[in-house]
């Protein structure tokens, strides 16, 4: 086993924050679920159980992107394609990932959350591309431990080709959402309220602030002071630079 495929391993056992026992997933639309969390571009998704690290809900399109036969794949399978330079930031991601939840987010509110970060990672050609990787917690054991995880896996090559080397934890009710978190330093993050995330969303669509005044029935006053706002914590210029950027932090 590679060192790094080793250490990432380690990062998700330790710290006693996976399940002991096998959890069961309650009945669930995926389908509304991934559209929810898919970004533009080809994408795949399954589910992991943390507990054996068994796979289930494999999509057919891992063929497509990794040329995986979805009936047989395994979870390492998937680890051992990320390009072996991002190995070591993709254990540092999921290490900051599962302290900032149990630390900021508190295990009872894990699952209303989705994680977010992008890593290179080998398609069926055998060359590399640029993943979104989004996960959300689907269970739990009874002392909060993670058990079954969906992950979706999008190609946003078209997007970017550079990694930010951050993570974003974005609410998926009513809570905040948390984006350009560090990896590599002590906790500094970018916080979004529930309605500057609706409004995002919104802009994302191409509304114009009247048109999103009319839809949440707020004031165009209140739309702009949000919008204001909204580029000065996410460090744009326009809604092309917030779009783009929101994006690849799994914001939209």
């Amino acid at each position: 086993m590679p060192k790094e495929t080793n250490k990432l391993k380690i990062v998700w056992d330790e710290g006693n924050k996976t399940a002991i026992e096998s959890t069961i997933i309650p009945e669930i639309n995926f389908n509304k679920i991934i559209s929810t969390l898919v970004s533009l571009g080809p994408f795949y998704f399954y589910v992991v159980d943390f507990y054996d690290r068994s796979l289930s809900h494999v999509s057919p399109s891992i063929k497509d992107i990794h040329g995986f036969d979805p009936k047989t794949v395994t979870f390492d399978d998937i680890i051992n394609s990320i390009h072996p330079d991002d190995l070591d930031y993709v254990a540092k991601a999921e290490e900051k990932n599962l302290n900032f939840l149990y630390s900021i987010i508190g295990k009872e509110n894990i699952i209303n959350y989705k994680s977010n970060y992008s890593f290179r990672s080998r398609m069926k050609d055998g060359k590399y591309a640029m993943l979104n990787h989004q996960a959300i917690i689907l269970t739990v054991d009874e002392n909060g431990g993670f058990g079954k995880s969906l992950n979706i896996h999008t190609v946003i090559d078209h997007i970017t080709t550079t990694n930010n080397f951050t993570i974003s934890i974005i609410g998926l009710q009513d809570f905040p959402s948390y984006t350009n978190i560090k990896v590599n330093h002590n906790p500094n993050y970018t916080s979004f309220s529930n309605r500057e995330i609706e409004i995002i969303k919104l802009i994302y669509q191409g509304c114009q602030n009247k048109e999103i005044a009319q839809t949440l029935s707020i004031s165009e006053h209140t739309v702009k002071t949000h919008r204001k706002n909204i580029y000065k914590k996410s460090d744009c210029r326009n809604a092309t630079e917030l779009t783009k950027k929101c994006i690849s932090e799994g914001l939209i």
